[in-house]
């Protein structure tokens, strides 16, 4: 039970604080794993998990304690073999099957904050001070980055049966049906995809999120059903356009919260995604560029040509 306290833990993100420090045991991580654990993740995806040898826990650990800091793009760099590793371990069964659909999706952002490091040059070094950060990169650079990374990629499985089931349901939400191609990012067409903090379903909605839009989540769990999800997604992107007005803004807001965005762009007196992205959650950092490549690759056409209607 130990083990799977570390393993839910740290796929969740849930201990980045505690990895900052300079010494923690497993003995610590298993006791603050238990109390994120109770408080943020289901228990679902705890008793599914399968068991995970202490050797394997300490490995992860080590990589997250040194790297895992959810501000900084490059530093989800070294979590990607991490997260190959734990893989296999969450594909030994069909219980956990929909949350290795999950955690595959994330290995671009892992990947592609590797060629950022890269990129990103590493700030000077000042005699007498401690080393700095190396900043965020730009909105810009990651546009860019992230526009070759998917420039050859192939369609997920499900595609080509998904799409054009799922864009008159957008449509008729009049959001720009090219935008079903959020799914993805999300889950690469997976329905049963589900994460390890409760969104689930093809376009990652959390139950609250559900709910508002109208989906039941019991007895039946109606978010793994690609066309209630859609509509679901596309009645909740509706409404963020209807207060934001701007498609990058909209889904910086669907995946890090519309609190949260808002809160950014009164701090730096902004309106645009642009102004507020290196401050954004890591992912979310990431996940606006994302799209913008993923709309460029399957449609021609980037999230600032989109046109939307309030």
């Amino acid at each position: 039970m130990k083990a799977r306290y570390i393993l839910v833990a740290l796929l969740a993100g849930g201990l980045r604080a505690a990895a900052q420090q300079d010494t923690l045991t497993l003995d610590d991580l298993v006791r603050q794993g238990q109390q994120w654990v109770q408080e943020n993740v289901e228990q679902d995806f705890l008793r599914s998990l399968p068991p995970l040898d202490q050797d394997k826990a300490q490995q992860f650990l080590k990589s997250l304690e040194a790297r895992f800091h959810g501000e900084y793009v490059i530093d989800l760099a070294p979590l990607r073999q991490t997260a190959q590793a734990v893989l296999p371990l969450l594909e030994a069964s069909d219980e956990t099957a929909p949350y290795a659909a999950w955690l595959r999706s994330q290995l671009d952002y892992l990947e592609v904050a590797e060629e950022l490091r890269l990129i990103v040059p590493a700030p000077k070094v000042e005699p007498g001070q401690p080393p700095k950060r190396a900043p965020n990169p730009t909105p810009v650079i990651e546009r860019q980055v992230w526009s070759r990374h998917l420039a050859q990629r192939p369609l997920p499985q499900g595609a080509n049966a998904y799409v054009p089931r799922l864009k008159p349901i957008f449509a008729a939400q009049q959001i720009p049906p090219e935008l079903v191609w959020l799914a993805e990012v999300e889950s690469s067409f997976n329905p049963r995809a589900r994460s390890p903090v409760g969104a689930a379903g093809m376009f990652q909605l959390m139950p609250a999120t559900a709910k508002d839009n109208g989906l039941a989540l019991r007895p039946d769990d109606e978010r793994l059903e690609p066309e209630k999800s859609a509509k679901a997604a596309a009645e909740y992107l509706h409404r963020l356009y209807q207060r934001f007005g701007d498609w990058s803004l909209v889904l910086a807001a669907y995946n890090a919260g519309e609190g949260r965005v808002q809160n950014l762009l009164d701090a730096r007196k902004t309106k645009t995604f642009d102004g507020i992205a290196t401050r954004l959650p890591a992912e979310t950092q990431m996940y606006v560029p994302r799209i913008d490549a993923t709309l460029l690759r399957r449609e021609g056409i980037t999230l600032a040509q989109l046109k939307g209607r309030k």
